[in-house]
């Protein structure tokens, strides 16, 4: 145990597989304990009982964008979902103040997508570069979908961010993402297997 601390001391590339790997496994530990929340409440109560786990919350990106404005306007953490409002403020205050060190050391998406791209430059010798004329468009994606929401979330007010909150579908946005994943249809997986295909042959396709 020495000898490994000492080596994550030196090596911030092994140190920081090591975090990702860390964030990895709490992430899966997540999971398991949300599907055996959800078996827990598909039974009717008959199988053990298991609590729901905080940090699924965590994969509640807009319900916890929207707790934040409530929680910037009104000055009180919302109760539904209260732990993605913490998840969120945590994620936004590591970029402020590290750039993209959640990215590249937490996110488990990103880790994964490290690992495609790792193993696609190994079987194939190289990655890809996408054209520029493909790639600018590709990067700026994202930054359309955050500007539509942070501009659909700055109109709403103390009262419709109550409505909305407050609303059975926010209260059961984790139990549909779980039911999504659980349940594919054939057109989802054909798009997560397109995604994972193109991180194999590009170097951080999805981020």
């Amino acid at each position: 145990m020495k000898q490994i601390f000492q080596r994550l001391q030196k090596d911030s590339q092994a140190a920081r597989a090591f975090v990702q790997g860390a964030f990895l496994a709490l992430c899966a530990w997540i999971g398991a304990e949300f599907i055996l929340f959800m078996r827990w409440g598909e039974s009717g109560g008959n199988a053990a009982r298991v609590a729901h786990p905080a940090g699924a919350e965590g994969f509640l990106p807009i319900a916890a964008l929207l707790s934040f404005k409530h929680w910037l306007v009104t000055g009180t953490v919302h109760g539904v979902h209260p732990a993605g409002l913490f998840i969120f403020v945590a994620v936004l205050g590591t970029g402020l103040l590290l750039k993209k060190a959640f990215c590249s050391w937490m996110c488990p998406v990103g880790t994964l997508s490290e690992i495609l791209w790792r193993l696609g430059r190994r079987l194939l010798g190289r990655s890809l570069a996408l054209p520029r004329w493909a790639d600018y468009p590709l990067r700026g994606v994202k930054y359309l979908i955050l500007g539509f929401f942070l501009w659909a979330v700055w109109r709403m007010d103390g009262p419709m961010l109550e409505a909305f909150l407050d609303s059975p579908y926010n209260a059961a946005a984790d139990v549909r993402m779980y039911l999504f994943f659980a349940h594919l249809s054939g057109l989802a997986l054909g798009v997560l297997l397109a995604l994972a295909g193109l991180s194999l042959l590009v170097q951080n396709f999805w981020c």
